[in-house]
């Protein structure tokens, strides 16, 4: 059975530990290679955009008035608030989320496809035509978004 004091050592071990793991200079490296991706003015502009495509699809339905559709409308809403949180993210904290570009993507895609998957038929065009739009927005800032990640490892490597 551990003692309080073995308890309090293994604790101001496993803290010494982290402080030496956080001030690596491969770490150090890394955290500055996305702060400068990120502090770059097309990185802003990908991030604001992402937020205000997540924005807007979760208000789509209302903006665009899917009256008869309620599944549409929890699904558009869910998956915008999941793209603009997922924008934040790439906004205060890239060098953690710079692989989840690809969720983007899936949610683009998920917009595309959902007219016809959650309502079973999509019988008016401003539905289709809405989620299409914004559907193909997020996935291209999603790819964008990758891209930025892959740019930075490209550099790094030559």
């Amino acid at each position: 059975m551990a003692t309080d004091s073995s308890h309090s050592h293994s604790r101001s071990s496993n803290t010494a530990t982290h402080g030496q793991i956080e001030e690596h200079p491969d770490i150090v490296s890394l955290r500055n290679r996305y702060a400068a991706v990120s502090a770059k003015p097309m990185a802003g502009l990908i991030e604001g955009l992402c937020l205000l495509t997540g924005l807007y699809l979760a208000i789509s339905p209302w903006v665009v008035g899917f009256d008869n559709f309620t599944s549409l409308q929890i699904s558009n809403l869910v998956t915008g608030i999941a793209l603009a949180v997922l924008a934040m993210g790439f906004g205060s904290v890239l060098e953690r989320t710079h692989g989840l570009g690809w969720v983007a993507v899936a949610i683009g895609i998920w917009t595309i496809v959902a007219p016809f998957a959650v309502i079973g038929s999509a019988d008016t065009t401003r539905t289709v035509t809405n989620n299409a739009i914004v559907g193909g927005v997020a996935c291209l800032l999603g790819l964008c978004t990758m891209a930025m990640s892959l740019m930075n490892r490209r550099r790094r490597a030559h």
